[in-house]
């Protein structure tokens, strides 16, 4: 760690802080049923149109066995829970979500 941080410095930005949705996916049980690809392609269809309507703000597909992304939603943990409840993935059994409330500062990005 190079930079130095005042309390000043902490306090300014904890001050911007705005509430946001996590939503972390698992793998689940049928992740191998018959229909598998298409439902996926469902499912990629779904958070992709989610993000470019600003209900998900970022998408981290991940490369694991055992999870399957996370998402941070602009939406409460109730509604982005329904959101994710309907998800083609999840109601396949394909996947599990869980959500939980978080909070993040806007202008925040992943680097391009």
């Amino acid at each position: 760690m190079s930079a130095t941080v005042t309390d000043e410095q902490i306090r300014a930005l904890a001050a911007t802080a705005k509430p946001y949705s996590l939503a972390f996916l698992r793998w689940g049980p049928e992740r191998t049923m018959d229909g598998a690809d298409a439902i996926e392609l469902e499912h990629q269809r779904r958070t992709v149109s989610l993000r470019a309507e600003g209900v998900i703000a970022i998408l981290c597909p991940v490369a694991s066995d055992t999870v399957a992304g996370v998402a941070i939603m602009t939406v409460s943990t109730e509604e982005a829970a329904a959101i994710m409840a309907a998800d083609p993935c999840v109601r396949a059994g394909m996947m599990r979500c869980e959500v939980h409330p978080c909070h993040g500062f806007p202008g925040d990005a992943l680097p391009a």
